[in-house]
């Protein structure tokens, strides 16, 4: 017997969207079929709804162990449950300790274990002190390494100087495993601050200043250049400016094996939102002009962005307040929003397929990080899975939000569809509102690298 149906819902694949019945057995979906006839222990009726993969977030941070006051495993999983996801992957920093070495990579493990309600990979670090430990977090089991090319923001976590940066790509690529890089130059970006700073300049306008584009393109150059010399699988994190998708499209299609991944508040906001927004509003790289975001949305459309991706970054209220914008914490929490933005911004107003979106935001980030039986809704594959009914709109409040703290900068802001319920192979981790806890999470661990095609 089986173990669930779910019945009459239009079920959005990379392929298309057609109404079928999906079958579940042993955590897997089973059969897809316009009518399955075989019983089965329960039935979930899904007519006028459509049935999304689960969202594979490839980059979060939930701060735990160390920070869990600012954001927290438990809270920051169950706010991607209520969005629709059912994986992410946390970032090696912004927790203490961070994840660069063996013992950190099992101290943060025992933590997901213990209070994730969805799957999980974890990043390893890349640092200039931590390059020894790389095969270690290899053989631990890490989806890839983080490195920074501009200061993160914490003395634990130093960002990559090109040496650096070079033999750690050069060792990922032997190890296997791919290197996301945060491309930004911390040469310009450290002086042009210096600067606005030491002449009393220390607005929201002034700090848009101090990181303009072509710091972001000049990283991502470089990064593009170690990426094609050593033959490290690269994936470069929230590029914020058409410019920077176009730069490095231009390179995958010469045949660099990178992949490009953009944030939905750069797809939802521009540098003009900031003013209204303050520190809620502020990330690096910021929020750019509303050109780049037209162009940055037309890249999408074309089929140019791999990812997308939420780089929730979360802290506590008062780390977000003070005159001074350039000592305020930087970071967006937008992890439970991602579906929504793309289904608001995306689908309704610029046409974005739905298969498209189901392409970007679970299919996409499998594929390139090599996790089987995920990111799909076919037969063979876990069964993970979000009920959205397109036919409703919903405004989020603060009491909608499952985060520790009700910051976002999406608060207030009315989109369409709504995330009805999220089933982690099999199980129900989220349904109108409440979070449930699955009998089981794992750790994903990529096990083919793929290269993007150009």
């Amino acid at each position: 017997m089986l173990d669930l149906i779910v019945r009459g819902g239009k079920l959005v694949t990379p392929e298309g969207v057609r109404q079928a019945d999906l079958a579940v057995a042993d955590g897997r979906i089973a059969q897809i079929a316009p009518e399955i006839a075989e019983p089965a222990r329960q039935e979930l009726r899904a007519e006028g709804l459509h049935v999304f993969p689960g969202l594979i977030d490839v980059h979060v941070h939930f701060n735990e162990p160390g920070q869990a006051h600012w954001e927290g495993i438990a809270t920051g999983s169950a706010a991607l449950a209520a969005g629709g996801g059912t994986a992410f992957f946390d970032m090696p920093l912004n927790s203490l300790p961070c994840t660069l070495d063996a013992p950190s990579f099992d101290q943060k493990l025992a933590a997901m274990r213990a209070s994730s309600h969805t799957d999980f990979a974890l990043w390893g670090g890349l640092t200039p002190n931590t390059l020894q430990h790389l095969p270690d977090l290899a053989e631990r089991g890490v989806i890839g390494f983080k490195a920074f090319m501009s200061n993160s923001g914490l003395p634990e976590f130093p960002a990559c100087d090109d040496a650096s940066l070079f033999v750690g790509m050069r060792l990922a690529a032997q190890l296997g495993l791919p290197v996301a890089v945060h491309a930004e130059s911390d040469a310009m970006t450290a002086y042009l601050a210096q600067q606005k700073r030491q002449q009393g300049q220390t607005t929201w306008r002034d700090f848009l200043d101090s990181r303009p584009v072509y710091t972001e393109l000049e990283a991502i150059q470089r990064a593009l250049l170690f990426a094609q010399e050593t033959g490290c699988r690269l994936h470069i994190v929230h590029i914020s400016s058409g410019a920077g998708v176009v730069l490095a499209a231009e390179a995958k299609a010469r045949g660099v094996d990178v992949s490009l991944e953009t944030c939905p508040h750069y797809l939802a906001f521009t540098e003009e939102d900031l003013e209204r927004l303050g520190a809620v509003g502020k990330c690096a790289p910021p929020l750019r002009s509303s050109d780049q975001q037209t162009l940055l949305w037309s890249q999408v459309l074309q089929g140019q962005i791999d990812i997308i991706a939420s780089d929730h970054s979360p802290s506590p209220p008062e780390m977000k307040q003070g005159d001074d914008f350039f000592a305020l914490w930087g970071g967006i929490a937008g992890v439970q929003s991602t579906l929504a933005v793309l289904l608001t911004e995306g689908w309704q107003r610029r046409g974005l397929a739905l298969e498209r979106l189901a392409a970007l935001l679970s299919a996409n980030p499998a594929r390139r990080f090599g996790l089987v039986g995920k990111g799909r809704l076919a037969e063979g594959y876990d069964a993970d899975f979000t009920l959205v009914d397109l036919q409703q709109t919903h405004t989020l409040e603060p009491q909608n939000l499952h985060y520790r703290h009700p910051i976002s900068p999406y608060l207030g802001r009315t989109f369409v569809g709504a995330v009805r319920e999220t089933w982690l192979r099999g199980q129900r981790v989220y349904a109108l509102g409440k979070i449930e806890k699955p009998s089981e999470v794992r750790l994903l661990k990529g096990s083919i690298p793929f290269r993007t095609e150009p």
